[in-house]
């Protein structure tokens, strides 16, 4: 019997059911496979799914990587797929921070007298 994971993913006006890997955490999109690859040998690839960014912004991490962490030049089509699949699956967010405390839930300030 085989057992699946899935996310859902909420998008603006999109509601997707996705598959994701047991053993990375990744969603199963097409390309996947080529992050759990290169990108898993460096970092967990929880500093992936924890991120979220535009084409552009995936790439220039890239960049970054390659000049500054010793990330190695990927063949082109290697790295079309990789892009292709974060921007995918890990795009922007809106707003990503939880939203505030309830002010019934914060805790009573107490002014001290001096």
């Amino acid at each position: 019997m085989r057992c699946a994971l899935f996310v859902i993913l909420l998008l603006p006006g999109t509601l997707i059911a996705a598959e994701v890997d047991a053993a990375s955490g990744l969603i199963k999109n097409p390309g996947w496979e080529q992050v759990r690859a290169h990108c898993g040998g460096c970092h967990s690839h929880a500093l992936v799914t924890g991120q979220r960014a535009d084409r552009n912004t995936w790439l220039d991490i890239i960049r970054w990587m390659q000049a500054t962490q010793n990330l190695w030049q990927f063949q082109p089509d290697v790295e079309t797929q990789i892009l292709d699949y974060l921007a995918a699956s890990y795009p922007p967010q809106a707003n990503r921070r939880r939203a505030p405390i309830p002010p019934s839930l914060m805790p009573e300030v107490v002014q001290s007298v001096q």
